[in-house]
């Protein structure tokens, strides 16, 4: 009986091994893109619940009415929210009632001129006061729509939804949420239409980004490089100074620039801010407690400033 053998093709092996090669690469690709789609699926899930308890605080709605809406079961809701917040959703809802914010806006009211350093705050907590550094760009940056600036930009999946940002060899000058990448881009281009762009990841993106992690150590120092008025500038480092946890009107941040009867002016300084979150303008609210309009959605600012005192342990007002 004749026996064949299979013959060695020459190079075959290394084929297989190369193959083999792109297959890990794609399959660690598909996992990120996973990932960042299930982060985005629970963002809007936490969001969709968000609302759902603030729309009906007066029923105080049951974890099982609430898990039902967002479609999932009462136990893998409670574990999303609890790893997404760090806390239970009827304590959270806390941080969002009135009752909450006109606390915390008496509190900001009493350290009125100490630039609301909150002595039991965590570092997480002075973050904006300590870690955030703003510089303007120059005249001709300003005027001339970027066109001396190479601008790197990336994509990223936060706690509250995907973001674009944007980075000069000075600093972050750019954050958004999104929805569409292609239209956030066009976004970002229109801001600065004569600058040169590269899709690239660099050093001061990592550090902003480290600003969304709930690791409670010390986070990296973050610069800013941005595009404002004389103005918008001094309306961005006021808000700087207002602590995670912690809430202001538009006529606090307009004494606070010792302009008391700009509060119209602040309000649309607070609304131009092109670096969301780093720039805490959702921070800003109404006198009367109820938390207003933001550029990204009445949704997100509701789940930031609710994640945001979850966060801080000794966040003002806490103990409510």
């Amino acid at each position: 009986m004749q026996v064949f053998k299979p013959v060695a093709t020459p190079g075959k092996k290394r084929n297989i091994r190369v193959s083999f090669a792109w297959l890990k690469t794609d399959l660690g690709l598909v996992k990120q893109i996973t990932l960042e789609t299930q982060k985005d699926i629970n963002y809007r899930r936490i969001a969709r619940a968000i609302d759902y308890l603030a729309e009906h605080f007066k029923e105080q709605p049951s974890l099982d009415q609430v898990a039902s809406h967002v479609n999932l079961s009462p136990f893998h809701f409670q574990r999303l929210f609890a790893d997404w917040a760090g806390t239970t959703p009827k304590k959270f809802l806390q941080y969002l009632s009135a009752d909450y914010a006109k606390k915390l806006l008496r509190e900001n009211d009493a350290t009125l001129g100490e630039a609301a350093c909150h002595t039991g705050l965590s570092g997480t907590g002075r973050l904006h006061d300590l870690f955030v550094k703003l510089e303007g760009m120059t005249p001709a940056e300003y005027k001339e729509g970027g066109r001396s600036l190479l601008i790197h930009y990336s994509f990223a999946q936060t706690p509250f939804g995907g973001i674009i940002l944007a980075s000069t060899g000075r600093g972050i000058c750019y954050l958004a949420f999104m929805e569409n990448e292609a239209e956030a881009l066009d976004g970002l281009k229109a801001r600065f239409p004569n600058a040169a762009y590269v899709q690239h990841t660099d050093a001061f993106q990592q550090s902003a980004l480290a600003v969304f992690a709930r690791s409670g150590g010390m986070l990296p120092p973050v610069k800013l490089h941005l595009k404002g008025t004389a103005f918008q500038l001094k309306v961005w480092e006021a808000l700087l100074k207002v602590p995670a946890g912690g809430l202001v009107t538009y006529g606090t941040i307009a004494r606070r620039i010792n302009l008391p009867a700009a509060c119209r002016a602040v309000g649309t300084a607070v609304g131009s801010n092109p670096v969301s979150f780093l720039i805490p303008c959702h921070r800003v609210i109404q006198a009367s407690g109820v938390l207003g309009s933001y550029r990204w959605g009445s949704s997100r600012k509701r789940a930031i400033i609710g994640w945001e005192a979850s966060n801080v342990p000794h966040a003002p007002g806490a103990g409510l």
